[in-house]
């Protein structure tokens, strides 16, 4: 137990001391939102650059580990949207929101510093694949379901928009960068590749520590049934589904597969209020960020117990 909680406790005291910084305005949420753009915007992309481009390219684009998260993922987002349309009677636009929660993690604010404590560097790979999962694939069919349900704009231009700004977030041209790098088995000259270093060392801390500053002021606001729904799905459903894929899989690297179930056990990503703003969901997204993100400490500590026998 104390082997486990080596693990979750420096996590959780770090989004603790984000959250305490706020609330005691040693640090304001204007300078919360500038550290939260400095790791999506450099730390993590340099993450990601030094992970692909330091590892061969057979070894970076695992076909296991995209088939079992991508599925896994893709599953439980369908199973919360049905739930969502035909158990609650939510509208479709709504609806695609509340499954967006269940089946898309905060892979690199928390998923990533819990996973590299315990699997060290195959964390870095993980990271990069399921940015093209949560990237490509669940969160555009995701804001398409959505805004076919408000009946706004065509599915095409969704689409378009949405590649425009796929094309321009770091995080996905860092991965290609560091995938071209990798294919040609060509390394960063020192200089550049000494700066790489140091912002990626930075990102780990500094996005535990933005999640805390973040979920300073979200309130719950009496919504347990709807919170408990999306809890289910995003911390017990989505790395049971993920785990049920991997073990359909021959020859697996147990490495990778509890690295693939450790990120899909994390809370939905920090943004997730930012998109049910849209839809006219963000208190229920807010509230469901913060009551999943203090949920995941006794998940993620249990699920940590259950899946180092796998090691």
């Amino acid at each position: 137990m104390l082997q486990i909680l080596s693990i979750t406790l420096p996590i959780f005291i770090l989004i603790g001391l984000g959250f305490f910084a706020v609330r005691f305005e040693v640090i304001s949420r204007e300078q919360i939102r500038g550290l939260g753009s400095f790791v999506i915007t450099f730390a993590l992309p340099a993450l990601v650059l030094k992970a692909v481009s330091d590892s061969p390219f057979q070894e970076v684009m695992n076909w296991q580990y995209l088939l079992a998260y991508c599925a896994g993922s893709l599953i439980v987002y369908l199973l919360g949207l049905l739930f969502a349309l035909r158990v609650r009677r939510e509208p479709l636009d709504t609806g695609a929101i509340s499954a967006l929660g269940m089946a898309v993690s905060n892979s690199g604010f928390v998923g990533y510093p819990i996973v590299a404590m315990l699997l060290g560097p195959a964390a870095a790979i993980g990271l990069a694949l399921n940015m093209l999962v949560e990237h490509l694939l669940i969160i555009p069919l995701s804001l398409t379901l959505a805004e076919a349900g408000r009946q706004q704009g065509s599915t095409g231009k969704v689409l378009r928009e949405t590649a425009r700004r796929l094309a321009r977030t770091p995080l996905i041209i860092a991965m290609l960068v560091g995938l071209l790098l990798s294919l040609l088995e060509a390394r960063l000259p020192a200089i550049p590749g000494k700066v790489v270093d140091m912002l990626a060392s930075a990102s780990a801390p500094v996005a535990l520590f933005v999640i805390g500053g973040s979920l300073y002021g979200l309130k719950l606001h009496g919504l347990f049934a709807e919170l408990r729904m999306i809890a289910v799905g995003k911390l017990l459903l989505h790395p049971l589904a993920v785990f049920l894929l991997f073990s359909l899989l021959p020859d697996v690297d147990p490495v990778l597969m509890v690295a693939g179930v450790l990120f899909a056990s994390a809370p939905m990503l920090s943004v997730y209020p930012i998109f049910g703003q849209r839809f006219g969901v963000e208190g229920r997204c807010a509230a469901a960020l913060l009551f999943t993100t203090l949920m995941s400490f006794f998940t993620i500590s249990l699920l940590i117990g259950i899946m180092k026998p796998h090691l």
